[in-house]
């Protein structure tokens, strides 16, 4: 059936109280740095029963300048830099060889919160990558092997054979190597805190890097 995508889109609303809690948040008790509030606010999203809060949008951009978005998953986040993985030779990896700089953006829409970070980003050492890849599950390793990201595919049924030998393999051989699998991290610049209110009185809190520490200032929603 035909849908009306504007009147479906004006019966939405966000943060229903029925099944998202909007806490205080006073940013003049916020730490000295982002990364122990994003610790803190991961914790909590995971408290609250958000869905997949480890998902994030990792934003980078072409030779051309022009800008793609994608959804992957966090794989950590320390002093070094919040953390991913891909294949070298992806959409996302070719982008990034190219101009190392990218966004990332959290939404847990149960507290209404938003993280923003960007910054500039480099390849960790291959070892902890492929100590990375060993750590998570084997379908994670069959979806390294299978290969090809990015790349143009035939046919839904190529991928089939391609994937039933990647899990093959997978299951023989745990620790299989997979040379094009990196890890990346992002060493922010800034990060946003962005903490919604019921009376649009948003509060968004900015952490920006100088060369004396981290600088934190108020953004007007």
């Amino acid at each position: 059936m035909d849908v009306d995508l504007h009147e479906l889109l004006r019966s939405l609303r966000v943060w229903d109280p029925a099944v998202t809690d909007l806490p205080p948040f006073d940013p003049d008790a916020a730490p000295a740095e982002p990364l122990p509030l994003f610790a803190r606010w991961f914790a909590e999203a995971v408290a609250a029963g958000q869905t997949e809060p480890h998902t994030m949008a990792l934003a980078t951009a072409d030779a051309g300048g022009l800008p793609d978005v994608r959804i992957v998953m966090l794989h950590g986040a320390d002093a070094d830099g919040w953390s991913f993985a891909t294949h070298a030779h992806s959409r996302k990896g070719d982008q990034l060889a190219g101009r190392p700089y990218a966004a990332l953006s959290f939404y847990w829409p149960v507290l209404g919160r938003q993280v923003r970070v960007r910054g500039p980003v480099g390849a960790a050492p291959a070892e902890e990558g492929r100590a990375d890849l060993r750590a998570r599950s084997t379908g994670a390793l069959a979806a390294a092997l299978t290969g090809g990201q990015s790349a143009v595919l035939g046919s839904v049924e190529e991928l089939a054979r391609a994937s039933e030998e990647a899990w093959e393999r997978a299951r023989l051989e745990p620790d299989a190597p997979v040379p094009s699998w990196t890890l990346y991290r992002l060493l922010p610049d800034e990060v946003e805190f962005f903490q919604g209110d019921a009376r649009r009185r948003h509060v968004r809190l900015r952490y920006r890097r100088e060369e004396r520490g981290w600088v934190r200032e108020l953004l007007w929603p």
